[in-house]
């Protein structure tokens, strides 16, 4: 299988060499023909003939030569970078003239063998160099600036965009791990208790507490199945609530009842994994596990625009009256809300009149992308 992968990523590498290879000879060609159709255009209007043979042979063989020596500046210019402008001063001025006389000799050679000698208004080469040098040689040292100034500025570009990738990855998987971290913190937590209730249930209702055993492993099983994905459909992360609803029903038995109160158009939506069952174990926790008598929990979800609203209410005891205390469930539940979204996300916990607690997860809407 690895050979087949570099053989495929050496064949894509070779296809974007020759993309890039073409787009170059496409450029360079283009712009000797936009050169040679202003120079013929500007001989008719001052009543020459426009010697469209010449101008195609002296551009396209300019143009072609500043294509072929475009690597040996961006060399140069790789050479040059990063020690300041002395080093930069020292590789560039004696290149610019070396690159340009060579270029400029090569192109005259060129053109004067191309065009042929006899067709020329001298009669040597050695007269047709010193007589083009003073007009060709300061264009050549120009280009190669503009050459120079415009691959820099391509590979800066370049550094800029892989470093921005590479920031973007790394905190992506800071986040992925600290993610990781909280989940593992939260796991734990969950174990513990349902592990407390079946030890409880063990000696005074075997079947029972076989009963949450199996439940429990369903419920393992889904989420070591989402191990690794930060967040998951909502039709998802209700399929664990079931899971872990299964278990308490098993615990409270006939003490608890539940409703469901599920938009449609929410089932798809993009939500933190395990992030509705810290709010209902708080809400069975210190609402309704110390309540006399049954207790109902609503679990309901909205959509507000491009806004989603998770809320799970209780007819519990209610917050206490200087307010609530946080455990591990609730405190991860904001660290992770405030890791993946920041400033967008918000969890709330408020008293219902006549009796109870509402907590209630606002956070944005986007529908998940398996």
């Amino acid at each position: 299988m690895e050979p087949v992968r570099e053989r495929i990523g050496l064949a894509h590498a070779a296809s974007a060499g020759l993309q890039r290879q073409a787009l170059a000879f496409g450029f360079w060609t283009l712009l000797a023909l936009s050169y040679a159709l202003s120079g013929g255009l500007s001989s008719i209007s001052e009543g020459y003939p426009p010697g469209w043979a010449r101008a195609l042979t002296w551009n396209l063989s300019n143009f072609w030569l500043w294509m072929v020596l475009v690597p040996l500046v961006g060399w140069l210019g790789r050479r040059g970078a990063g020690g300041g402008w002395r080093r930069f001063c020292l590789v560039h001025l004696p290149a610019a003239l070396a690159v340009a006389l060579l270029q400029m000799l090569a192109h005259l050679v060129v053109f004067w063998y191309l065009s042929g000698p006899g067709r020329m208004p001298v009669h040597t080469l050695g007269q047709y160099l010193r007589m083009e040098f003073a007009y060709s040689f300061h264009l050549a040292v120009l280009t190669y600036w503009i050459i120079l100034a415009v691959l820099r500025g391509m590979e800066s570009r370049r550094h800029l965009r892989d470093e921005r990738l590479r920031r973007t990855q790394l905190e992506t998987q800071l986040a992925q791990s600290q993610l990781q971290a909280l989940r593992m913190q939260l796991q734990p937590h969950f174990l513990f208790n349902t592990l407390n209730a079946i030890s409880a249930l063990a000696l005074a209702d075997p079947l029972q507490a076989r009963l949450m055993i199996a439940r429990l492993s369903d419920f393992l099983r889904l989420t070591l199945e989402e191990r690794h994905a930060p967040q998951v459909p909502l039709a998802r992360e209700l399929e664990f609530l079931a899971c872990y609803l299964g278990i308490q029903q098993v615990r409270f038995q006939d003490r608890l009842s539940t409703q469901l109160d599920v938009d449609d158009d929410t089932l798809a939506a993009a939500v933190p994994n395990l992030i509705l069952q810290p709010l209902v174990e708080n809400a069975l926790r210190h609402g309704l596990q110390d309540k006399p008598g049954a207790g109902t929990l609503r679990i309901s979800t909205r959509r507000d625009g491009d806004r989603l609203h998770l809320r799970v209410d209780d007819d519990g005891l209610g917050l206490p009256p200087a307010g609530t205390m946080e455990g591990i469930g609730l405190g991860n539940t904001r660290s992770r809300l405030r890791m993946l979204f920041g400033d967008a996300a918000a969890l709330e916990l408020s008293a219902i009149p006549g009796g109870g607690t509402r907590a209630e997860v606002r956070l944005p809407f986007a529908e998940h992308v398996a």
